[in-house]
């Protein structure tokens, strides 16, 4: 399991701030994501940055060992 923390419009697609998934790399978590939460957090996710255990994760392929965080940043704006 890998925990997938949620900021920003990802918060609000998801419905929540954090959770737990199954996934063995970044491709899959997309997908498993996406068919949990529905096609509004599947358009974030193709906007967003993950970071696994603070690192950009920008292959799919990117291995998800049990235990890591994945924060799901979406793109923002500001000064």
């Amino acid at each position: 399991m890998v925990t997938v923390r949620y900021f920003a419009g990802a918060k609000a697609a998801a419905g929540r701030g954090e959770e737990q998934v199954s996934a063995a790399d970044v491709g899959e978590l997309k997908a498993v994501l996406a068919q949990r939460h529905g096609p509004v957090l599947d358009k974030v996710l193709s906007a967003s940055t993950l970071l696994v255990d603070g690192l950009a994760a920008k292959d799919p392929a990117t291995a998800l060992p049990a235990g890591v965080v994945v924060e799901v940043l979406p793109p923002f704006a500001g000064g």
